[in-house]
């Protein structure tokens, strides 16, 4: 595959003006030198630019001035160093009658590495003149694109990525709640919705035998009695709480109550537990009966705040409605409203989908993007997660409504992703059809919901990955980039790091529930429907769907 590189930023410089004498008078004294800027430079013929990318690993560096330059200041005025500082050995010769000075590194540079070639104002021509003002590039050079690990067949990789990522659930899960926890810096903070996604990845455990069915039904067994002692709020959780307390962990300043988002995310979670651990024996039985309560005790339609037809997001103890966000769609709360539709015990009417999720048909695109047509939602398609964290359970295939068709809408938002990266129209380095997928995740010194509208040069392995039942060969091609090529660089303790920015030189050291789920979920749905079979085998969630329209397969 084509090697890649890095950033380079670089001042640019007037061409220096000619001074001029008046009328011959005789002799006088003599001219000062006239100071000057390069004419041009190139790093491997490439003319000078704001960035260069996929440099050699043994670039030649021109350097045009106008004039014969003064050899003895040469060595004293030039550096090429490593970002860290580290100074690298040069050879410096000369061509153009002296007026070209060239630099090549004495030994072949690193992979993806910057660096710095720094050209002080201390660098003179011939008669004394001295650079205006210092010049320095940067420079990254290529990208290793040999393989980092050994090849395997791809159904192995699938397995391979899936086992690694699993342990963020397993392993790294809290040692008392069994919950999984935000991210990998988070300490007793667990997550509602990612603890959601993370029972739906003990079950493919389970099934990919990476852990015993004992094992498995013994810690979901442990996570639903403990959120049986939790703290909640008419039956919803918190975004956060805290996994050794159950205490309600607050999510911003108001954020500090229920939350029925990512309590749908949670029960689309049991829910699938309750269809997997289907036996007899007492102890099966047990946690089917504890989720079934868990599940009937959240009262969806009190989040219509007085029966308005819209459901609404938070609601707080302390601070009431102050939140106001209405679940509005498109975006990843489909479920919300296809549980709160299906609830046994606190359903809402179809006019609160109408109204509310719908918008009265404001929740539709219909417009092409790539020769690609997304029924629903905003420009582009927003960001990735709109199609997965709904779709874990539900599946999008032949399901329909009078708003659009979910298969086509999954389908073409995660092409319109793809063909992004392809086309490039920001030109961000290392873009390709084995580089793509942007959805909300770690940023460089922040978080940021990426997209094909709000694209910060910044790659999520969860969006390319999760998107495999959609795009399997799209998917795939990322899939082996992102494992082969970066390597440990990415892949690591809990699977793939969270984000990386080959622009910027940037890779992530976190891993997130929310985003480390889908991919173990989704490359399973695209391997066997395992969980997307068990979800959309519930009875409530086939008699939700009906309820609200839904056509597909089986309802």
């Amino acid at each position: 595959m084509k090697a890649i590189t890095f950033l380079i930023s670089v001042s640019c410089f007037a061409a220096c003006g000619k001074s001029s004498s008046g009328a011959d008078s005789g002799p006088g004294p003599k001219p000062a030198p006239a100071d000057f800027s390069f004419s041009y430079w190139t790093i491997d013929n490439i003319p000078a630019q704001t960035i260069y990318y996929d440099v050699k690993r043994q670039p030649v560096i021109r350097f045009k001035l106008p004039a014969r330059l003064d050899r003895s200041t040469v060595n004293a005025s030039v550096a090429l160093k490593e970002k860290q500082g580290n100074a690298v050995t040069a050879q410096l010769s000369y061509e153009l009658d002296d007026s070209m000075l060239v630099i090549r590194a004495a030994e072949p540079l690193k992979f993806f590495t910057r660096y710095t070639i720094d050209v002080a104002g201390t660098l003179k021509t011939g008669d004394g003149g001295k650079l205006k003002s210092p010049v320095q590039l940067q420079l990254v050079t290529s990208l290793d694109s040999s393989d980092k690990f050994p090849r395997i067949s791809d159904d192995d990789l699938l397995t391979r990525v899936q086992q690694q990522t699993f342990r963020y659930f397993w392993d790294f899960a809290h040692p008392v709640s069994g919950m999984a926890r935000d991210r990998n810096t988070s300490g007793d903070i667990v997550t509602t919705g990612g603890t959601g996604f993370g029972i739906m990845a003990i079950i493919v455990g389970t099934h990919r035998k990476f852990i015993t069915r004992e094992a498995a039904l013994a810690r979901v067994a442990k996570i639903t009695g403990f959120l049986q002692n939790a703290q909640r709020i008419k039956g919803a959780f918190s975004h956060w709480i805290n996994g050794a307390t159950g205490a309600i962990v607050p999510f911003s300043a108001k954020d500090n109550g229920a939350d029925v988002v990512e309590t749908a995310f949670l029960m689309q979670g049991l829910l699938t537990a309750r269809q997997y651990f289907n036996g007899a024996d007492a102890v099966e039985t047990a946690l089917r009966a504890n989720i079934n309560q868990l599940w009937q005790d959240v009262q969806w339609d009190w989040f219509t705040r007085n029966n308005e037809n819209v459901l609404y997001w938070h609601y707080s103890n302390e601070f009431n409605w102050d939140m106001n966000l209405r679940v509005r769609g498109w975006n990843e709360c489909l479920i919300t409203y296809v549980l709160a539709a299906a609830s046994p015990a606190h359903s809402i009417p179809k006019e609160v989908y109408t109204q509310g999720w719908a918008d009265n048909g404001n929740i539709c695109n219909n417009a092409s993007y790539y020769d690609l047509l997304l029924p629903l939602g905003p420009a582009m398609g927003g960001p990735l997660f709109f199609s997965h964290y709904s779709f874990l359970g539900l599946n999008p295939n032949g399901l329909s409504d009078a708003w659009g068709n979910y298969q086509q809408q999954v389908t073409n938002h995660s092409l319109i992703n793809y063909k992004h990266a392809v086309a490039n129209p920001n030109k961000y380095f290392g873009y390709s059809a084995q580089c793509w997928g942007f959805t909300a995740s770690d940023i460089p010194d922040g978080y940021a919901a990426s997209s094909p509208t709000n694209d910060l040069g910044v790659i999520a392995p969860t969006a390319a990955l999760s998107s495999f039942p959609y795009t399997p060969d799209e998917s795939m091609a990322a899939l082996k980039f992102f494992y082969y090529v970066l390597g440990d660089k990415l892949f690591k303790e809990y699977g793939f790091a969270d984000a990386f920015s080959l622009n910027a030189g940037w890779f992530a050291d976190s891993f997130i529930a929310i985003d480390q789920g889908p991919i173990i979920v989704m490359i399973e749905n695209h391997r066997s429907k395992l969980i997307w079979d068990l979800f959309m085998s519930c009875p409530e969630v086939k008699a939700g769907l009906q309820k609200l329209g839904f056509h597909g397969p089986g309802i």
